[in-house]
């Protein structure tokens, strides 16, 4: 049976896309302890935007923002041929994968470490390697928490936003939908993240200052990456066929067809 499954091109494509969500996902969450400076990566003088009476704000983003926008991407074309079924099963996969990741992290910085192992990055400069490890790897139980419920609702926005603009505009459209679905997910990540992990450290003023600067970057990446949806759409209508494409698509819609899998029945 399982090598009848595996020879399913739409299985075997949605168990490609479900592995790359989830480690793209755990990899951004991993990385997000660096912030670094959208301005300095492009060589440009810092913005210093004033809003809500923070002045001297710039795009100053956590490295987690480099892969999330391909999350986006990768909701919309689940949820374009998968339906809201399956992009909610992977968000939960991803969430239990992560959660599970930072679990193993913090275990694996309260291992006592080996006496030569503390100096061993001396020569490159780090003193304390146990310090080092723990810094990296030891997230703030607030941010983690911040960013695991805000990943997961934003998720499930993005789904129901995606499918009313779908139905309401059909085949058509698939920038509306991509793009529409995507800036209203992401104010709602942005702002939740932030209020979680940092209300009562930052003041009010701050968090909604962030909150903008933060969307702003997102909002630029959807419309930005836009284009990858219909490069996406040609490859996997080349790869199962188009007939095949086409019937997921409605399948997703939640209209009832004939099933386009080419598994034999059991028995």
């Amino acid at each position: 049976m399982i090598n009848d499954i595996l020879k399913d091109k739409p299985t075997k494509l949605f168990l490609g896309m479900t592995a790359f969500f989830c480690c793209n996902a755990l990899i951004a969450e991993s990385i997000g302890t660096k912030i670094f400076s959208l301005e300095k990566l492009f060589g440009l003088p810092p913005a210093n935007f004033t809003l809500f009476g923070e002045s001297g704000l710039g795009f100053n983003l956590t490295c987690g923002v480099l892969l999330w926008p391909l999350e986006f991407v990768m909701t919309d074309i689940v949820n374009e041929y998968y339906g809201p079924k399956a992009v909610r099963r992977i968000s939960y996969t991803a969430v239990a994968l992560i959660a599970y990741a930072f679990l193993m992290y913090f275990m694996a910085i309260g291992v006592p470490p080996a006496d030569f192992w503390r100096p061993i990055g001396v020569n490159n400069g780090i003193p304390d390697m146990q310090a080092a490890f723990s810094g990296i790897f030891g997230q703030g139980m607030r941010i983690i928490v911040g960013s695991l419920v805000a990943f997961m609702v934003s998720q499930l926005v993005d789904v129901t936003v995606f499918q009313r603009i779908k139905k309401a505009t059909g085949e058509k459209h698939v920038w509306l939908r991509a793009t529409g679905s995507t800036l209203v997910s992401q104010l709602i990540d942005s702002y939740i993240v932030l209020f979680i992990a940092f209300a009562g450290v930052f003041t009010w003023q701050e968090i909604l200052a962030f909150g903008i600067m933060n969307y702003i970057y997102k909002a630029t990446m959807a419309v930005i990456l836009t284009p990858l949806i219909y490069l996406a759409e040609k490859r996997i209508e080349k790869y199962v066929g188009r007939d095949v494409a086409m019937r997921m698509k409605r399948t997703a819609m939640g209209k009832h067809e004939e099933p386009y899998t080419n598994i034999p029945a059991a028995g």
